[in-house]
């Protein structure tokens, strides 16, 4: 069949427009009141990741490099130690490399994709060059979210080869710096559709393999992002054909071109995102949830000869045994469940170099078996767990967990997540945490008030 012939090709152009005209109508539109709530949380959130993630030691070297090289301008805020300025282009790569590294930023239940990730490292660069309001920031952020995870349904992968943060960054940093220059409808189809041109193949494997340029994938993609919204003003950029063209005809993606415009405008993506307190890749959580539900009912967890992990697909993948890195390890069943089973937690401290060496939950990683589930349920249950410990005398006992805690269904409150913000970035910005509690309340005095301003004061030593 000729492309031109193509009934889903050209449903999928058709949609895609739609989606631009209606984004670059809905940022100059107050949000719905929960709707700007969870924006709120989601962007308090992946501050809290992005300040946690710029501890790292590679995190801090790319950071110099970018530095180094930046234009001299001081248009944007690095989220580290010190707040450094720079141009919006080195401010939004620092910040993208530093926003998924910890693996506790937040993500979108409904498909492979993590929303806040690919858009708020452009978004909050441009929103301060542009001297933006933290209103309009968060209209630019649902606004951004909305249009990637959108491509994200329309477009999905029918197996884990091309991870999301590959193929869909740069799609949400091109949708959110245009939001935030306020670029007409036409502007922004050429730099959206521009961005998906520049998207790339990077393997689901790396991560799972823990090769660390995965963590820089978004760091790229808000890069790419940006100057997709230059070129586009230029006159240089995709059309709205080009999504389809990439991912239907270049990786081979299904396509669900009704999803692109779906209940659009009345459902939100960022009411379906979901938030992590587990260091680690989500398809672990229903393991590591149910092991936790165990631990509390075992007496001598030396005693464990064999842990059966039954899960689903995604989990499935997660099965290294060795991790070499610690991304590796985040996509690591085995490591997950040892180290949970060790420690009694599966946060932070449990995914650092030095347990990576641990004799104990080296040990433990080797007696862990995955297994498929069976008899999976559609959404919110599509991602279950069953743990089960086997001990030296036969004894055994079993924990289920069909959803894990963070999704919209077991959502955690707003105390718990701006908890988590204290401890990943409180101790960097003692004053983020209570300026994000009030942007979250819905402060009219900090909404009215300049994103740039803001977050001065947020980062002031």
């Amino acid at each position: 069949m000729a492309k031109n012939e193509n009934p889903a090709r050209a449903q999928a152009a058709a949609n895609t427009r739609k989606l631009i005209e209606w984004a670059a109508e809905a940022v100059s539109r107050p949000l719905p009141e929960p709707v700007r709530r969870r924006a709120a949380i989601i962007l308090s959130d992946d501050i809290g990741a992005m300040v946690a993630g710029s501890l790292e030691t590679q995190v801090a070297r790319a950071r110099e490099g970018l530095l180094r090289t930046s234009s001299g301008k001081t248009e944007a805020t690095v989220l580290a130690k010190g707040a450094p300025r720079a141009d919006r282009y080195a401010a939004a790569s620092a910040n993208g490399m530093a926003i998924t590294w910890c693996e506790l930023d937040e993500g979108f239940r409904n498909a492979s994709c993590h929303g806040g990730a690919y858009t708020i490292p452009a978004l909050l660069a441009e929103a301060e060059a542009q001297g933006s309001t933290v209103e309009e920031v968060l209209r630019a952020l649902a606004v951004a979210y909305e249009v990637t995870t959108r491509f994200a349904l329309a477009f999905p992968f029918p197996v884990f080869n091309v991870h999301p943060h590959a193929a869909f960054a740069a799609i949400g940093g091109a949708a959110a710096a245009s939001l935030a220059r306020r670029q007409d409808a036409d502007t922004m189809l050429a730099a959206v559709t521009g961005g998906a041109s520049m998207s790339f193949a990077g393997p689901f494997d790396t991560a799972v393999e823990g090769a660390l340029v995965r963590n820089a994938w978004t760091s790229a993609g808000a890069w790419i992002g940006l100057r997709a919204a230059d070129w586009a003003e230029a006159g240089i950029g995709g059309s709205a054909v080009t999504p389809y063209d990439v991912f239907v005809g270049a990786y081979n993606t299904r396509a669900l071109p009704e999803a692109l415009v779906e209940g659009l405008g009345s459902v939100w993506s960022v009411t379906n995102g979901y938030h992590k307190v587990f260091a680690c890749c989500g398809y672990a959580h229903s393991a590591i949830e149910a092991t936790l539900e165990l631990l509390g009912r075992i007496q001598k967890k030396e005693d464990i000869t064999e842990i059966v992990v039954e899960t689903a697909p995604g989990g499935q993948a997660l099965r290294t045994v060795e991790p070499e890195t610690v991304l590796a390890a985040k996509f690591s069943l085995p490591h997950a469940i040892a180290a949970t089973v060790q420690l009694g937690t599966a946060g932070a401290r449990a995914f650092t170099d030095d347990k990576l060496q641990d004799e104990g939950i080296a040990k433990l990683r080797e007696r862990v078996r995955l297994t498929p589930y069976r008899d999976l349920k559609p959404w919110p249950n599509d991602r279950p767990a069953r743990v089960t410990l086997r001990f030296g005398d036969g004894a055994e006992m079993s924990a289920v967990c069909e959803s894990a805690r963070g999704g919209a269904d077991r959502p955690f409150d707003e105390p718990t997540l701006l908890s988590k913000l204290a401890e990943n970035a409180g101790s960097v910005f003692p004053a983020v945490p209570e300026t994000m509690k009030k942007i979250v309340a819905g402060d009219a005095g900090l909404l009215a008030r300049s994103w740039r301003d803001s977050l001065a004061g947020m980062v002031k030593p």
